[in-house]
């Protein structure tokens, strides 16, 4: 009888090539050998269902491609021991930079997530393409550390303010940094770091930090706002980083808590309300309208107030008002159960306790508040940690 191939509701079934069965097997074991760090042979035999000659190939090639080394041999078992696999660390290079007003910072690690060089570079130019050539400098101190050249840096993601605009190609909201909004920023990063560089905003990846390896550990949703030298919220809900419909979730700057009255109306409109009074420049303002004598910066009007002087205890303890109300509006509306502080002026412990004590009457749900475990490496952290997964995307596909 003559069979209709047209009208079989089964799909034909195509054989996988060798090629592509044999990268399939080697990811799946190089995932293995990541999640375990060290295993044996007959221990991947096992896990992966696979023949030991298949594992056997495998190994080899992903030795040979140096993706693998022998690290040692297990201990306690008669006979010849079997060697014990483990990822080779210099397999790849995960560059992390986090672009600030003042400094530009950053870190390089390996594949296995060590850090093998920190630094950082006082930011002196006023231009974007100034700033730019301090990060390239920072970046080629760092690789040095590894031997290595920028070009042969698996993954490089930058932490920057302000938000990506995709019909731009350009960052928008970044607030502070001048030229940075300019379109041909990310070409002068792309050019210098690759086709393959991730910028993210920088909060966010300070949240991401938190979660990760800081105070938030274990914590489903939490915020991290970093006060400072600007105000930025980075949301995570439900143990993920929340970007919002445009990416511009946590963008708290343009809050309103007051009178316009209280703040420099013009400065207001640039920045936002927020970030007018509750930004280290705000505090300044606040201390110099108030008479304060002497160089008055954010660090002195703390570190004063700490000792017990009365004007600068007002001033600090009316930002932490401040902090406490955008703290108690923001849970309304994400109900989260810690908020992590951050910033030059956020982390400070004396101010966090008092950020606490304001908050206690604002809010009807139990909230808890603590400073940051990260300080100012949180987005440089953040940078290597999302870099890492890039990498490993990318070591898995060659």
């Amino acid at each position: 009888m003559h069979h209709d191939d047209r009208s079989s509701t089964t799909p034909p079934v195509l054989a996988a090539r060798p090629s592509l069965m044999r990268a399939l097997n080697e990811q799946m074991l190089l995932e293995q050998i990541r999640r375990l760090d060290r295993v044996s042979r007959s221990d991947l035999v096992e896990i992966s269902g696979l023949s030991k000659p298949t594992v056997a190939v495998a190994l080899t090639n992903l030795e040979k491609v140096g993706l693998i080394r022998v690290a040692g041999r297990t201990s306690g078992r008669r006979g010849r021991a079997p060697s014990l696999y483990q990822l080779r660390p210099e397999a790849g290079f995960v560059l992390g930079l986090d672009v600030g007003r003042e400094y530009v910072r950053g870190a390089i690690a390996d594949l296995s997530g060590a850090v093998r060089g920190r630094g950082q570079r006082k930011v002196h130019p006023a231009s974007s393409a100034g700033r730019v050539s301090e990060l390239v400098a920072l970046a080629d101190e760092l690789v040095a550390t590894v031997e290595i050249k920028r070009s042969l840096v698996t993954q490089t993601v930058i932490g920057s303010p302000g938000i990506y605009d995709p019909r731009r190609d350009a960052l928008f909201m970044a607030r502070g940094l001048p030229g940075w909004q300019s379109p041909h920023v990310l070409t002068e990063l792309r050019r210098a770091f690759g086709e393959d560089m991730v910028v993210e905003n920088d909060i966010n990846l300070a949240a991401l930090a938190e979660r990760d390896v800081g105070t938030a550990r274990g914590v489903q949703n939490f915020g991290f706002l970093s006060v400072g030298t600007g105000v930025g919220l980075g949301l995570i809900l439900e143990g993920k980083l929340h970007r919002g419909s445009h990416g511009a979730a946590g963008e708290i700057a343009f809050m309103t808590l007051g009178s316009d009255g209280s703040v420099d109306p013009k400065d207001a409109r640039r920045r936002g309300w927020l970030d007018s009074a509750a930004s280290a420049a705000g505090v300044v303002r606040a201390a110099r309208q108030a008479k304060m004598s002497g160089v008055v910066t954010a660090r002195r009007i703390f570190e004063t107030a700490e000792r017990g002087d009365a004007l600068c205890e007002r001033i600090v303890a009316d930002e932490a008002n401040l902090i406490a109300r955008a703290i108690a509006s923001i849970t309304a509306v994400v109900d989260l159960d810690l908020v992590v502080l951050g910033g030059g002026i956020g982390q400070a412990d004396y101010f966090v306790e008092l950020v606490k004590r304001e908050l206690r009457s604002l809010v009807r749900l139990p909230i808890a508040v603590r400073a940051s475990a990260l300080g100012e490496d949180a987005v440089v952290q953040g940078s290597l940690a999302v870099g890492a997964e890039h990498a490993w995307q990318r070591v898995m596909r060659r």
